[in-house]
């Protein structure tokens, strides 16, 4: 039982995720909506508790890829895009080094 309130704050999880990765784009907004119900309706009656864990990784890794590596993109004209990055995805670079230091 304590699994479930697990699954349940990912359900949410992913779905605010959803929210902000594809702001402002109804069919993104839509297609990834139904999915994750999707994922989660095909797996509801799940009872091994092994395999609940390993779909949580799943569902976890997802989000994590949503929240980090997405990006928008709107059609300018027919052969540009112009990039919108939420606010979390700008964070500092590291520099890059010709060089590297040689670890010792």
């Amino acid at each position: 039982v304590a699994q479930a309130g697990f699954v349940l704050q990912l359900f949410k999880t992913l779905h605010r995720t959803r929210q902000q990765v594809f702001k402002n784009d109804a069919r993104a907004l839509e297609a990834a909506r139904i999915k994750i119900n999707e994922e989660f309706k095909n797996n509801k009656s799940e009872t091994s508790s092994k395999k609940i864990e390993e779909l949580m990784k799943i569902g976890s890794d997802v989000e994590l890829l949503l929240r980090t590596s997405v990006i928008q993109g709107i059609h300018t004209d027919h052969n540009t895009l112009k990039l919108v990055p939420r606010k979390d995805l700008l964070v500092e670079n590291v520099p890059y080094c010709d060089a590297p230091t040689q670890k010792q």
